[in-house]
């Protein structure tokens, strides 16, 4: 019972980080066309990546990193971290 309720809580997780990291990557890809910037679609991945990503973006300007720098590295950082807990559940 508690071997399936672990199986099924690691699958919905492992399902919703899959689903958030394909809705980062195509923000990402709508950020480098301006026409598409005010979609109804760019504004849904924005609402939902967000979240997600400004924990991480706000440490950066706490700690002054990366400053100046004309990459969004707080959502690389968040990408990877993504990435490193999909690798986790799935172990």
């Amino acid at each position: 019972m508690l071997d399936t309720l672990i199986f099924f809580v690691k699958q919905t997780l492992l399902v919703a980080l899959n689903v958030l990291s394909v809705a980062m990557m195509v923000r990402a890809i709508m950020s480098w066309f301006d026409q598409l910037e005010e979609s109804r679609l760019s504004a849904f991945l924005y609402m939902l990546t967000e979240p997600v990503i400004l924990p991480v973006r706000k440490l950066c300007q706490r700690l002054r990193l990366f400053e100046g720098l004309p990459l969004d590295i707080p959502f690389l950082i968040t990408v990877i971290l993504l990435y490193v807990l999909q690798v986790l559940l799935s172990a």
